[in-house]
């Protein structure tokens, strides 16, 4: 038997067995670009580890866009994650499996394979976290359901946050590089085009998905030119669009960050990590004052992001691909616990909301939440602000121009019914991922682990089904002439015209 070249995803071995030369072909060997990686197989799925898919942005680097990572020789270990980018603690991580390590040096990928001799479609999962929090290596995103359930590749990334990544410097001047975050989003969807192939993926049949800030990047990718013909499907769940913000905006806030830390431009190079991340973190909690625009997020009025992605759709100025896109009806419940002025949940923040934004506007929005100021109406109205109404403002605009389809997630657990959580928001992520023993899953479905509810089944064959081979009739496309929203319940999905559209209509005009 010849040896494959490289670029295969196996690695060819001989070994003598009964007096014979045999060929043994290792499917946890993937040939690269940059040289050979060893993963491991678990659960008869291959995965591969910390995959540096840049040159890690560290000294100089820092606060630059990435670069392609640099080659090696031999066969490179690739069963361990690489760290998580600098962040605090956060619940959705606070599992024991879950990564510990924090580092600058962050940019990974990892990737799961059920056939490295094969052309299957692949899944690049972005996740969320408010462009603060979050990593792809957290259990909550494991991929090994999915690649084996859908016989798909899985590629999760990993992307620099909060000060790093998710913080505008790129008015600073020469070393610092615009919407780092995306950048690097767009950095590992170039090394999947090129690499996917040695672990059994095809190029040309990727689809992008994301929750939160992860969908709030999907849709930016695809208004991005960065991202034209990286992609040929996407998804996002619940993104919270009004985390991008002008570049003005964001140059003002760049100045204010180098005037309080006292120091020359060229100094933030080389500062401490806490003391960079500390004075970030004052103009975060600062910025909660000008809801619902904060410091920490994407950038638009730049090469990397021209437009706003609304805008961007509604003058056509996007990649006009099949996209899924929703919101959960109770998106903003476990937010309003800690009642944070960054998303409107109480009285006095919706008052200073509308007082900030548009104060016309106040008693005709707040019209369509009949029983203000309540509880439910509350959470209603932080969810459509953050969430609801600029998907349903991008939804209309996006749709015509590609195939759109939009869906409310419904479904609550019984433990997330006895917390008054109800579908909030993030509890989808454990049935399209099928994460039921990650720490956030035990929390959000403890009986997941054990028997998979029909929620997940079908919510995870959908998608799944979406990134192979499409859609079929029972899910009609969107429009704004009909809204057509598949809500997706407990038992059962239904699809309902414009199921909001009062409060839809009540928004009109502010997006």
């Amino acid at each position: 038997m010849a040896l494959r070249q490289p670029g295969s995803a196996f690695h060819t071995t001989i070994r003598a067995v009964a007096g014979q030369r045999e060929t043994v072909e290792d499917p946890t060997i993937a040939h690269t670009a940059y040289g050979a990686l060893r993963g491991a197989v678990e659960g008869g799925v291959n995965v591969w580890r910390g995959i540096a898919y840049a040159e890690q942005p560290l000294g100089e680097r820092r606060f630059l866009a990435p670069t392609p990572p640099a080659s090696w020789s031999g066969v490179r270990e690739a069963v361990e994650h690489g760290p998580l980018p600098p962040q605090g603690r956060s619940f959705v991580g606070g599992g024991r499996d879950d990564p510990k390590m924090r580092d600058e040096a962050c940019l990974t990928l990892t990737v799961w394979s059920p056939d490295t001799d094969a052309a299957l479609p692949v899944m690049v999962w972005i996740p969320g976290g408010a462009f603060v929090y979050g990593a792809g290596q957290l259990q909550l995103y494991n991929g090994s359901k999915l690649a084996a359930n859908g016989d798909v590749v899985v590629v999760n990334v990993t992307y620099r946050l909060g000060v790093f990544g998710g913080f505008e410097l790129g008015d600073l001047g020469t070393g610092f590089d615009d919407n780092l975050a995306l950048r690097d989003q767009v950095a590992a969807l170039q090394w999947v085009r090129d690499n996917i192939r040695a672990f059994g993926g095809d190029p040309d049949h990727v689809t992008v998905f994301g929750e939160s800030a992860g969908a709030t990047s999907v849709l930016a990718l695809l208004a991005s030119p960065l991202g034209t013909g990286l992609f040929s499907r996407a998804i996002a769940q619940s993104p919270a669009l009004p985390l991008i913000a002008a570049r003005e905006t964001r140059a003002r806030q760049a100045r204010t960050f180098v005037e309080r830390l006292g120091v020359a431009v060229e100094e933030l190079k080389f500062l401490p990590q806490r003391r960079l991340r500390r004075a970030a973190g004052q103009l975060q909690g600062e910025s909660a004052a000008d809801t619902p625009t904060l410091a920490y997020g994407l950038t638009y009025g730049v090469d990397s992001l021209p437009m706003h992605p609304i805008d961007a759709a509604r003058d056509g100025a996007v990649s006009p691909i099949p996209l899924i896109v929703g919101t959960n009806s109770h998106e903003a419940s476990m937010f309003a616990w800690g009642k944070p002025p960054m998303l409107p949940t109480t009285q006095p923040t919706v008052d200073a909301y509308f007082a900030r934004t548009a104060p016309e506007a106040k008693v005709r929005v707040l019209a369509a939440y009949p029983n203000y100021p309540r509880r439910s109406a509350l959470i209603a109205f932080g969810s459509d602000t953050m969430f609801g109404a600029p998907t349903w403002a991008f939804a209309d605009a996006y749709s015509a121009h590609a195939p759109t389809y939009v869906y409310r997630f419904d479904h609550a657990a019984w433990s997330l019914r006895l917390l008054g959580l109800g579908a909030t928001h993030g509890s989808e992520i454990v049935h399209v991922q099928h994460s039921y023993g990650s720490y956030l899953g035990r929390k959000v479905h403890p009986l997941g682990r054990r028997v998979q509810p029909s929620v997940g089944r079908r919510m995870q064959r959908t998608w799944l089904n979406f990134a192979t081979e499409g859609l079929g009739e029972d899910w009609p496309q969107y429009d704004a002439a009909t809204r057509r929203t598949r809500v997706i319940r407990s038992t059962r999905d239904d699809t309902v015209a414009d199921p909001d559209g009062v409060r839809r209509s009540a928004w009109e005009g502010l997006y």
